[in-house]
């Protein structure tokens, strides 16, 4: 920071991801003045389990605000929190941690999602989604049944961004985009759903206090303000991290979208209204905006698809993969893949879906395989297009963030295969933790959101390739046609 820049207000934003926290600070001018993170572990003690130790998190956190410049911190004006959804942080009467977080990927609850949605027939149109184990309120079946003892001790359940609030300021307070993803919330009303607590022998007085992401929701305590270096600023609401990052993208008016590839792949657009599409696997949640949602659908193997692929074809690494792929380019003869390795969420809703590569020939190549999968890959994407498309949603143009965002072939392809432009971001890959910032400074300063959030600007438009739009459109009548006819051989 230049000394130019002594005395320019701050604001903070803290993202707690499973693999690391990473914080961010963002001037008044909304450039990015100083970065940091800390990593993180999880345990898996048991199959299907993925939990992580709160006090990690503090630990993390701490580490990470403290490793920032003494001059930023003491800058701050404001504290937006971001953080991976989902999880679920039991405590006591005292506010102690009674077990290990039980996170967003953990698998352990499938057959209390069941069992929840036979408790309360209208889950689905309150919550907007379905009842799988990734949401915690399953989660907290599975602790009622297996862990009876720590059910009857449980006095809150905190969301993992939510239990950093908590160390922070004291309080016990959500936002609406995160709750949303807990199967507690009436994400139409956005307030706490009675008939989905009581389906889980819960009452509110179990939940956080709720506020929108650009409200205020406590202030740095004291001593904790003195540990970090900072005043004793106000902390915002924030969000969940698919919300905070796209605040971050500037994805925040209805029928903006955005689509982040990493392992797996989320397209993200802001509605007006809340329009749930379950029965086809898509999400719908609050946004971080107040009066506003957003549709989601998730392909449960994007960049991950490619990776494996890498690596059975004996690729040296991902640059020379995709620069393989497209000297290589997609011909009639490139074989089909269904990039279920994982199974997939959207519109399928299938656990039992596997790959298949199919059209092999004696002369498909190494490069052939490479780009059918960034091909197959996007035409799961395309599928869950269709599905947001079908709930109402009008996409124009897509923001494009993420790890994988910046192959130009890659992104080529997908835009052929959506037939819709890419916007690709200058500093695009600070994401959630950069959105997290903009609500914190909404928090205090009370700028108009859709003003505020313009996010960084375009430095690239990728539009479709209209010879190779017409491709696409016939593979992908051939894709959609595999999967219906094999899929009974999954389960078999």
């Amino acid at each position: 920071m230049g000394n130019e820049d002594v005395g320019v207000a701050m604001y903070l934003g803290v993202d707690l991801g499973t693999s690391s926290v990473k914080v961010v600070a963002v001037d008044e001018r909304q450039r990015v003045a100083a970065q940091s993170s800390a990593a993180l572990n999880i345990k898996r003690p048991e199959p299907l389990w993925s939990e992580q130790d709160p006090e990690d998190w503090w630990r993390a956190t701490v580490t990470a605000i403290r490793t920032l410049p003494a001059e930023i911190r003491q800058a701050v004006r404001s504290i937006g929190l971001s953080g991976q959804m989902h999880g679920a942080v039991l405590l006591d009467p005292s506010d102690r941690v009674l077990r290990p977080a039980i996170l967003w990927n953990d698998g352990r609850s499938g057959a209390e999602s069941s069992e929840l949605e036979r408790r309360e027939p209208r889950s689905r149109e309150i919550t907007g989604n379905l009842a799988m184990p990734g949401f915690t309120a399953p989660k907290l079946l599975w602790v009622k049944r297996h862990e009876p003892e720590t059910f009857a001790r449980t006095r809150t359940v905190l969301l993992p961004k939510d239990y950093i609030r908590l160390r922070l300021t004291g309080e016990k307070i959500s936002d609406m985009s995160d709750a949303a993803g807990t199967l507690w919330l009436d994400v139409r009303r956005r307030v706490w759903s009675d008939a989905m607590l009581d389906a889980t022998h819960l009452k509110r007085s179990h939940m956080p206090g709720l506020v929108e992401g650009t409200e205020a929701a406590g202030q740095l305590r004291t001593e904790i303000a003195s540990l970090l270096g900072m005043d004793p600023v106000n902390v915002a609401g924030g969000a969940g991290d698919n919300a905070a990052s796209a605040v971050g993208t500037g994805v925040v008016a209805s029928g903006q979208a955005f689509l982040s590839l990493g392992t797996s792949g989320v397209l993200f657009v802001v509605t007006d209204e809340f329009r749930p599409a379950p029965e086809q696997a898509a999400h719908a949640f609050c946004h971080a905006v107040p009066q506003t949602w957003h549709q989601m659908s998730v392909m449960l193997s994007a960049a991950s698809a490619v990776d494996w692929a890498i690596q059975i074809t004996g690729m040296s690494d991902v640059h020379a993969a995709l620069q393989a792929a497209e000297s290589r380019g997609l011909g009639p003869e490139t074989p089909i893949f269904l990039p279920y390795l994982s199974g997939e969420r959207t519109p399928h809703n299938d656990p039992f879906a596997r790959g298949v590569f199919f059209g092999l020939t004696s002369t498909t190549t190494g490069a052939d395989l490479i780009v059918s999968v960034l091909a197959g890959v996007a035409l799961g994407l395309a599928d869950g297009l269709d599905t947001l498309a079908h709930a109402g949603s009008n996409i124009e143009a897509i923001s494009l963030v993420g790890g994988a965002a910046r192959f130009d072939y890659w992104a080529l392809l997908i835009a052929s295969t959506l037939n819709r432009p890419l916007l690709r971001h200058s500093g695009g890959e600070i994401g959630a933790a950069f959105g997290a910032a903009s609500l914190g400074r909404a928090a205090v300063t009370h700028e108009d959101p859709v003003a505020l959030f313009t996010g960084p600007p375009v430095d690239r438009i990728v539009a479709p390739d209209h010879s190779m739009v017409a491709l696409l459109r016939e593979r992908r009548a051939t894709y959609i046609s595999l999967y219906a006819q094999i899929k009974h051989l999954f389960r078999s």
